[in-house]
């Protein structure tokens, strides 16, 4: 398994895999290659055709491997800790005046690419206001600032007005996408600070205002996302996103549902589930919910249990600083899903590692096999 030092795109992918010999021996090639394996969109295809489904088959598999290695059992898969995460859209920080600026900047270079001639496009006084904002706005003169994002959203309505009159000039085929940016643009210009469901980015609309109740980060920009782990292992057994920001509450029985889904195979599902109290007021049949709300009616068992809540705050902070669950750099709500669900198997195949590691330096020590076959004892006590 090879692991990035760093994010990369497909591109970057592609070329450190010609480059370094290291990779290539460990994806099954005899001799150095000295061309490209295959064209880097075929990447983006590929995860395309595979969807969402196709990843929780990948997860799936894992959580298999794990059952067959006898890292887990079968009591151990049904109890599980759900909790929520925030998984940021790769944009920059969405600010008013940044935002008009760049939906003026698009539009025009949009005109320009289809030979659009606009009565004005507002090159130079457009740039200008926006960095002028930013300087009244870092000296709290935000009456000066108000005034710059009242002549920025005029300019902005000009333009959208203009391309509006000029658009059934255009050639047919360039209509369609022109129209989805010139709506972007309108809905970013009709919006106000007060308004739900706001535009964020123009190249992603999906991107929604989360606030996770966090000191240092009060608001996050992205997507919502589900994790379910073993209780006492910290296995995953299901990641999936929940565009909308939904209640923590109204995620908890699709969350289980997938778990359920994913452990199909090993004859599993999740019997009990420990949550926040940000779950509390929801039921799912089956399924014994423990939270501290019900600090009546717990026993002493069932509260060790939920003292074991706080592990998977440390599966999603492993989650995102190791496998790019932080920032999500793929298109659309689609890329969203893939994403998690990617990061969850990632993390599930260091886990199995981890565990196989663990296993060959207990024999090591027990003495139980020599350092030279340990390996083969290992496959041994798996099988």
């Amino acid at each position: 398994m090879i692991v990035l030092p760093k994010t990369c795109s497909d591109e970057a992918v592609c070329a450190l895999w010609l480059e370094n010999p290291y990779w290539q021996f460990f994806t099954g090639e005899v001799f150095f290659q000295t061309r490209l394996p295959c064209d880097p969109s075929s990447l983006t295809r590929w995860r395309q055709r595979l969807g969402e489904a196709g990843m929780e088959e990948l997860l799936a598999q894992t959580i298999n491997a794990a059952k067959a290695m006898k890292a887990v059992d079968v009591r151990e898969l049904s109890r599980v800790i759900v909790d929520s995460t925030v998984q940021e859209k790769a944009i920059a920080h969405p600010t008013d005046s940044r935002l008009l600026e760049v939906a003026r900047r698009k539009l025009v270079m949009r005109c320009k690419r289809h030979g659009l001639t606009l009565r004005q496009s507002y090159e130079r006084e457009g740039p200008s206001l926006s960095r002028q904002a930013g300087r009244y706005a870092h000296a709290k003169q935000f009456k000066r600032m108000r005034r710059v994002l009242r002549r920025q959203r005029t300019l902005l309505g000009r333009v959208i007005r203009d391309i509006g009159r000029k658009l059934q000039t255009l050639e047919d085929t360039a209509q369609p996408q022109m129209r989805e940016w010139l709506e972007r643009a309108e809905r970013l210009w009709r919006q106000r600070p007060k308004d739900k469901h706001k535009l964020y980015a123009l190249h992603a609309p999906e991107v929604e205002c989360i606030g996770k109740g966090k000191a240092r980060r009060p608001y996050e920009f992205g997507v919502k996302v589900g994790i379910a782990v073993t209780a006492k292992k910290g296995l995953i057994v299901g990641a999936r996103s929940f565009p909308g920001n939904p209640y923590d509450g109204d995620t908890l029985s699709e969350q289980l549902e997938q778990a359920s889904a994913l452990m199909q195979d090993v004859a599993a599902r999740p019997q009990v589930a420990i949550v926040d109290l940000g779950y509390r007021g929801r039921e799912v049949d089956g399924v014994r919910i423990l939270h501290r709300g019900k600090a009546k009616s717990l026993t002493r068992r069932q509260w060790r249990w939920i003292k074991r809540r706080q592990a998977v705050e440390a599966v999603i902070g492993h989650l995102k600083q190791e496998h790019r669950l932080d920032r999500c750099w793929l298109k659309g709500a689609q890329g969203d899903a893939l994403n998690a669900i990617g990061a969850a198997a990632g993390y599930n195949l260091r886990w199995l590692m981890r565990w196989i590691a663990f296993l060959r330096a207990w024999l090591r020590a027990s003495g139980l096999a020599p350092m030279a076959k340990s390996t083969a004892v290992v496959a041994a006590v798996i099988s």
